[in-house]
């Protein structure tokens, strides 16, 4: 029996006053013993439903009759609202359908103490998104250039199997056609996206381990420690939570952090102009300094 069927039955029985078994038997293409099973099944599970005989008979609720009477308590209602309202900011056609039919079922709109929205600050992709989302459920392989982080282009063909949302940015896990293997790959590094028309099975992972796709390419973890200004407070806040050491008696901050050293961190640094200070190692407080001096050649 399928649940997704009893929840449209119950959602059309909301909406309408009262309607026929042939009605719901032409409408879902099954029988009316059929139709009439789903209905006590919809009784047995507490919620009012009741079938009158004869002309202008039919299947009706009880007036007045919400789901959340019988189903979900008021905190469940919001809940569940609210987490629909959350994911229609990924520009989800089902999702905000879903939404609205719930509102209705429950009787009640969305309460909006949580706003949640994905997509960057004036900067639309949702064709992108919408790509994504379909070849991932309809199991369809994907293709795009990508840029590693040191900024080799390379051409992936990849089994996408599920859309990551971590530490501030999004990430795409697929199975890597030519690796062989699971990889993670940075969304806002994918460029030149294809969906293609040929289709995949699904994968047993339980024997694979996922990778970053550039993990082959990294250079070990190394220990980074900077001292910040306190002009840059809200940066700090921003990227290093969870990373100060303490904070001086002039303000600034002493931060840290095992990254791997690439050129993404220096630039990271550099970032911050004259309001960081590379503590150690000593090393990459040469290397910023190398940096600055061409940044100053090039700007004299």
């Amino acid at each position: 029996m399928q649940v997704s069927r009893l929840f449209e039955i119950i959602y059309l029985l909301l909406q309408k006053e009262r309607v026929t078994a042939k009605e719901l038997s032409e409408r879902f293409e099954v029988s009316t013993r059929t139709i009439y099973r789903d209905i006590d099944t919809i009784s047995l599970a507490g919620i009012p439903v009741y079938t009158e005989k004869g002309k202008g008979g039919g299947i009706s609720l009880l007036p007045d009759f919400v789901l959340s009477k019988s189903m979900f308590n008021e905190q469940e209602q919001t809940e569940i609202l609210s987490a629909l309202h959350g994911l229609t900011k990924m520009h989800s056609a089902d999702s905000d359908n879903v939404l609205h039919k719930l509102s209705g079922i429950f009787n009640k709109t969305a309460t909006h103490w949580l706003e949640v929205d994905f997509s960057e600050w004036g900067y639309e992709h949702e064709d992108f998104w919408k790509s994504i989302k379909a070849a991932i459920l309809e199991r369809r392989i994907t293709e795009f250039d990508y840029y590693s982080s040191y900024s080799e282009k390379t051409r992936r063909r990849v089994e996408p199997i599920q859309l990551w949302f971590k530490a501030k940015s999004w990430y795409l896990k697929a199975f890597d056609l030519v690796k062989q293997d699971i990889r993670i790959f940075k969304i806002m590094r994918m460029q030149d996206l294809t969906v293609t028309d040929e289709t995949f099975t699904e994968r047993d992972f339980s024997i694979m381990q996922c990778e970053d796709s550039e993990q082959e390419a990294q250079k070990p973890l190394k220990k980074l420690r900077l001292r910040i200004s306190q002009e840059m407070t809200s940066r700090v806040l921003d990227e290093f939570s969870g990373l100060i050491e303490e904070q001086t008696d002039d303000g600034s901050y002493i931060v840290s952090m095992y990254w791997t050293e690439d050129n993404w961190v220096y630039g990271m640094i550099l970032s911050f102009g004259e309001h960081v200070e590379v503590l150690e190692p000593e090393h990459v407080k040469e290397v910023i300094r190398e940096k600055a001096k061409k940044i100053y050649d090039r700007h004299s």
